[in-house]
Order: structure tokens, then sequence, then C-alpha cells
């Protein structure tokens, strides 16, 4: 079997008394889009930020292609190939597409203090790197704000798989789109896993989840609970298995009781109401008496 391009072994994360993660194992290999799932609280920011180089872990092994890694930084990161597209995605709207692309690593022409940004190229290089992608915009001096946000998620992709990501770490990308929209960051995920990127898709959408990916890693309260090839678990399984089969029925038999109970008060109220209008019925008997 190939050395996976990305592996953490046994990986725990403390904050004071507070367990984040507790022994998270996984792999990623080139060209596959592991799907890292969990509901809110379950760890999925903690091991983002391990793996961005954001913190480091307590206990266990970080390696790519095989040797163990320290990142103290997320430059350490991105210097070995390992890019996050977080959901602000880090973009100013009123900048063009084509300023966004290349911020921070703007392309110059001209010697020393004369040295100015490459409008043309940066143009060019972004409409190119754009198509790449499958992805096509009216003109890449409009101002980024103008695109929609499943747009603006393509772009971000894009632009990591242009400056050398092997890695792509993707944090919720489709949690605030449309299904339309969501449908739009699926199809560039797809393209940068067929460009040989291995993709870290963080969801807590199963639905978003299950088509796009090849494997499926779940987080739960900082525990993983099984790491699934798409042969082995359905669609249904998945969303039991996020949701937690014996926690649904517990909710459903709660709901029930609820409706009952709910029934039940509904029809004291009605009842309360009822001697409350006879009472001031016999009062005002009285008072006319």
């Amino acid at each position: 079997m190939n050395t996976p391009l990305l592996e953490i072994q046994h990986i725990s994360k403390r904050f004071g008394s507070v367990v984040a993660l507790n022994d998270i194992s996984m792999t990623v290999q080139s060209g596959e889009v592991m799907c890292l799932l969990g509901d809110n609280g379950a760890g999925k920011s903690t091991l983002i930020k391990i793996l961005s180089g954001v913190h480091q872990q307590d206990e266990g092994r970080y390696l790519v292609e095989g040797k163990e890694v320290h990142f103290r930084s997320p430059r350490d990161a991105l210097k070995a190939g390992i890019a996050t597209v977080y959901q602000d995605l880090s973009m100013i709207p009123l900048m063009s597409i084509a300023r966004n692309f290349f911020l921070g690593a703007e392309p110059t022409r001209g010697w020393g203090p004369f040295q100015r940004f490459d409008v043309q190229r940066a143009h060019r290089v972004t409409g190119e790197e754009l198509a790449k992608m499958g992805i096509y915009v009216r003109d890449t001096a409009q101002p980024v704000g103008t695109l929609s946000g499943g747009e603006r998620q393509s772009v971000a992709i894009a632009r990591a798989v242009y400056f050398g990501a092997r890695v792509l770490i993707l944090d919720e990308p489709t949690a605030a789109l449309g299904v339309k929209e969501a449908g739009i960051v699926l199809r560039y995920i797809a393209q940068a896993r067929a460009r040989g990127v291995a993709v870290i898709f963080i969801t807590h959408n199963p639905h978003h989840a299950y088509p796009i990916g090849d494997r499926f890693t779940l987080l739960n309260r900082g525990r993983g609970y099984g790491t699934f090839t798409k042969a082995e678990i359905s669609r249904e399984e998945l969303v039991e298995m996020m949701a937690g089969g014996e926690e649904l029925e517990e909710l459903s038999f709660e709901l029930a009781e609820f409706a009952r109970s709910d029934a039940r008060l509904a029809q004291a109220a009605e009842a309360f109401q009822a001697e409350v209008q006879e009472l001031h019925t016999t009062q005002k008997q009285e008072k006319k008496e």
C-alpha cells in the first residue's frame, strides 16, 4: 500500500481539563476526498488547527509522506503543501477576483524600488487557473463580492491549488450555501481530486459528504467513531451514525412523550379556563342578588 500523503496517529489535545481530541488516527492519500464528519463540539475545529499548524498536539504523531513533522505555525504547514480554506475565506469583497487570487503573493514587474503590481499577468493567470478548475467568470477584474458564495469558495480552492497545495483542508465549505451553490463547490472539490490533490472535507452534513467522499471519518465529542469507505457504509447508515442510533430512538421517545403531555396540558388548560369562567359568572350573579 502507498505511503499516505498525510497521516495522524493517536492524536490527543487538551485545553486545561477539557479533552478536545482523544486518540484520533486518520490517513489521507493523494487524489482522495476524506470527509471528516461531526456535529458541533465533535472536535473538528481543533483537528483542523492541528493539521494547519495553529495548534500542536499533546500526544500522538503527525506525518507527511511518512516523515514526522512538527508544525509551529500555519506558514510551516503551507511550506509542506498543506493549505486550509476557512469558512470566512479571507477575501476582500471590494477587490477584484485577480487581486484576491494573488492576495499576499502579488506578481510584480520592474526592478528594485520600481517594482509594481503586474496587473496583466495577474488577470491572465487568474483566468487560466480558474478555467483549469472548470471555473468561468465574466471578468477577473470584477469585485469578488459580486460572486455567489459557492463561486467564492471555488476561487479559494483554485487559489490554494495554484500555490502548490498537495493537501487541501476545507472547513465547512457548504455550510452557509443553498443546494445549487453547494453543488457548485462539490463539483470543484472533485476537480481538485482529479488533479491529484488530497482533500479533507470537514462538514456536519452527511448529505453533502456522501456524493463526493471516498472515505468517511466520524468524530463525536473528541473521539473517533471509525473510518469507512463508500462501499462499507450507505448514506442512510452515515446519517444514523452522525446522529447516533440510540440517541435518535431516545429523542423520538422523548418527543412522543412531550406530545402526549402537551395534549394533556392543553386539556388541563381548557378545563382551568372553563372553571375560571364559571367562577366569574357565579360572582356576577351573586353581586346582582
